[in-house]
């Protein structure tokens, strides 16, 4: 997994509140065993009508959001199954930070797992990205993981919380087989001694 320091993108509003995992990846394209592919199909039935025509309305179809990093929406964001493929397919789309209000539990967790960087904000605030997006067509944020800061190029600065131990698991780019083997010395020091003991009760 990339360690993630700072991301500088364009910004695609998602408005809509309680946006589950089945409308980020729907059940149909679940088969998959791989992780990679799963981006095509993010927001599926909100980006194509049964036609297989784009939906033009919707942000990810319109050109001024091609190309964009950083996600916000409403509150609930993730809410739904457990299906980790949500943030698989948030994350070869091309997202990297996701800002909302609120997150479920599970998709939260999962974010970090794959390299995802969620960020709670208050209503107000996120209110204010929404309408800095809509009010200026390639809108950028820069999101410091190591300061734990937003900004844009107009002046704004946020400051968001992140438990430690979750932002240094981004910092150095660790999944937990990754953090498991950070400790690959003990580990193997642990199983020799096991051995020998083994070895010497009989």
């Amino acid at each position: 997994m990339q360690p993630f320091i700072k991301e500088t993108g364009l910004v695609a509003p998602v408005d809509r509140v309680n946006v589950d995992t089945d409308a980020i990846i729907p059940k149909q394209f679940l088969k998959r065993i791989e992780r990679s592919g799963f981006g095509q199909f993010l927001f599926f039935e909100w980006r194509w009508d049964e036609k297989g025509n784009e939906i033009p309305e919707f942000s990810l179809n319109q050109p001024r959001y091609k190309g964009s990093s950083i996600l916000i929406s409403r509150a609930n964001f993730g809410c739904g199954s457990s299906r980790e493929h949500a943030p698989w397919a948030i994350l070869d789309y091309g997202f990297k930070v996701v800002i909302a209000p609120s997150f479920a539990d599970i998709f939260y967790n999962n974010c970090f797992k794959n390299g995802i960087l969620p960020i709670k904000l208050s209503e107000e605030q996120v209110e204010e990205l929404f309408q800095r997006t809509n009010a200026n067509e390639g809108y950028k944020l820069t999101v410091d993981l190591e300061n734990k800061a937003i900004t844009d190029e107009l002046g704004l600065r946020i400051e968001f919380d992140l438990d430690e131990h979750r932002r240094q698991f981004l910092l150095q780019g660790l999944d937990d087989i990754g953090l498991t083997l950070k400790h690959a010395d003990a580990i193997s020091a642990y199983e020799a001694k096991h051995q020998a003991r083994l070895a010497n009760s009989f």
